[in-house]
Parts: C-alpha cells; sequence; structure tokens
C-alpha cells in the first residue's frame, strides 16, 4: 500500500474532518490509514438493484480474479446465481493474462462485477473467455469508472452486452458517447441514507444486510 496513502489520510485529519464516509475502497485496509472514524460503504445495493430487476436467467457471478471472489460471493448470495472464478495472472503494471475459468458458465447469463475498471484489460479478456466457454451473454458492472488509457476502445471491443457503473468518479461526455454500452448509476440516495444514520447514531451497516436474497 502506497505511503500516500497515509498521507492522504492525514491531511483529510490535519484539514479538519472528523469522520470520512467513501465507497467500495480499493484496499478495506486503508480504513487503519486514519486517526478518525471511517465508514466504507459498498456500491453493492445499487447494482444489485439494477441487476435484480433484470431478472436475469441462468445467472452465473464470475469473480474476475482470485481476489474479487468474496465480492462475487456477495453478489451471488444477492441475486441467486451460480460462482465462478477466473485464474489470472499479472504481466505488468497495466496489463494480465487470463487463464482458465473455475467452475461452468455455459449457456449462462455471466455478470463481473469489480471495485473499478481502470484499463480494461481484466473484464475484457475475462468477457472473451467466459464466451469461449460457452456463455450466452456477458455483463459488467463495477463501482468505480477510472476508464483510463485503452479502457473505452476494450472495452467497446469487448463481447460485453452492458457495463454498468456508479457515478463516483465523473465520466467525460466523450467517453460516454464513445462507449454507447455504458450505464451510470447515482449512490446518492446510499449516501444520503449513510449521512442521515450517521448523524441520528443509527446503525450504517445495516444498510447492506442481505437478508433471503434482499437488502
Amino acid at each position: 500500500m502506497p505511503i500516500t496513502a497515509k498521507l492522504t489520510a492525514n491531511m483529510i485529519t490535519t484539514a479538519g474532518a472528523d469522520r470520512v464516509l467513501t465507497i467500495d475502497l480499493h484496499a478495506a485496509q486503508v480504513q487503519g490509514f486514519f486517526d478518525i472514524p471511517v465508514d466504507n460503504l459498498t456500491a453493492e445495493p445499487v447494482l444489485s438493484r439494477h441487476y435484480s430487476r433484470m431478472k436475469l436467467e441462468n445467472l452465473v457471478l464470475v469473480s474476475p480474479d482470485v481476489g474479487s471472489t468474496k465480492r462475487a460471493r456477495v453478489y451471488a448470495q444477492r441475486l441467486g446465481g451460480d460462482l465462478a472464478i477466473i485464474d489470472k495472472r499479472r504481466v505488468s503494471g497495466s496489463e494480465t493474462a487470463v487463464g482458465r475459468i473455475i467452475g461452468n458458465v455455459k449457456d449462462a447469463t455471466v455478470l463481473m462485477i469489480d471495485d473499478m475498471i481502470t484499463t480494461g484489460g481484466t473484464v475484457s479478456g475475462a468477457a472473451q473467455l467466459c464466451m469461449e466457454q460457452g456463455a450466452k451473454r456477458v455483463l459488467v458492472g463495477a463501482s468505480h469508472a477510472v476508464l483510463c488509457g485503452p479502457a473505452p476502445e476494450r472495452l467497446a471491443e469487448a463481447p460485453i452486452e452492458e457495463v454498468v457503473v456508479t457515478d463516483t468518479i465523473d465520466i467525460p461526455e466523450a467517453i460516454k458517447q464513445r462507449l454507447g454500452k455504458l450505464k451510470v448509476l447515482s449512490v446518492a440516495e446510499l449516501v444520503g441514507e449513510a449521512i442521515h444514520r450517521i448523524h441520528n447514531d443509527e446503525s450504517v451497516s445495516s444498510l447492506f444486510t442481505i437478508e433471503n436474497g434482499r437488502g
């Protein structure tokens, strides 16, 4: 974890903040860099609501790498799908090599969800592999749309039906126009409810409780 994360935490505290509210930190350990309370929300309820309304059949949640397995399992439990994992190795800081799928995606609607899409290499390669293994369609979701470098072109060319992200990062209009399959969901209601609960000393974690497949 870069030391700049600790520096940023110190700057926020020094500026006068007494509590931090964030969404889907890339590494949960970052919370430990702060000397003030941190509420690390997740965009999962927002994304799950979208996919629940689609009533996806023969759903398989595919983790794009081993590190995202826990996240995929949460969505599988919420949406009622099976689970598969892609064995991936990193070639360089911006390039990955997709290996094989642990699980079965034949004739399935594949849903891959990550915390962020940066260059798009991982999900594009994983989508191609899923289609080669017999998947009917591939949908991709992410909390943060970094979308830097070749990401728009990679996603546009990949066999992905829809890319759903949230508005935690402002997406330039040029990218939206180049990537017609992109759909942006708002996290305003989620953040607003969390702030309301904090000010009223109510539970924030209960926003994300999974009970009988629903939050």
